[in-house]
């Protein structure tokens, strides 16, 4: 991650909690699985204890991986952003010229993208196709399957 990456507050308390479960409940429960196997008797033939440890030391890699996120994010302040523009923060609705299908993406930055949820990169090929952009205004999007053209039919912004 470049530091000063920036993330909406929805993105950030998102992180901060999934951060807090790792150091909190994930830790006990692979505290107790280790326990459990180191039960099993000698440890130095033991899969189980040997599985418990070492997904004890990806939780603690994750751990400090959102730890160091965290600590080089910077907050978007949606206050200094225009709001009729389709840049990082803002929720888009587009219509497929092609198909006439209506959907809607927020653009954020690569740490919080999750195409599942709607969130797509600022740096993704949709996210760069919409950058700037504004409402009725149309853009093309060079996808694999070819150029296609979508009409912006809505801008907003959660705060």
């Amino acid at each position: 991650m470049s530091s000063g990456a920036y993330l909406t507050h929805e993105g950030y308390e998102e992180l901060r909690k999934k951060l807090e479960y790792l150091k909190t409940k994930k830790r006990r429960e692979l505290s107790k699985a280790i326990k459990k196997a180191r039960g099993h008797g000698d440890i130095s033939e033991n899969a189980e204890y040997d599985a418990a440890k070492e997904a004890q030391g990806l939780n603690e890699k994750r751990v400090a991986e959102l730890e160091q996120r965290l600590s080089n994010a910077q907050m978007l302040d949606d206050t200094q952003i225009p709001k009729d523009e389709a840049l990082l923060g803002a929720t888009v609705l587009l219509k497929d010229l092609a198909s006439g299908e209506e959907f809607q993406y927020m653009l954020v930055s690569e740490l919080e993208a999750d195409l599942a949820q709607g969130k797509v990169s600022v740096t993704s090929p949709v996210g760069k196709s919409l950058l700037g952009h504004k409402k009725n205004e149309t853009v093309e999007i060079n996808a694999p399957v070819g150029v296609l053209k979508y009409k912006i039919l809505k801008i907003s912004r959660t705060s």
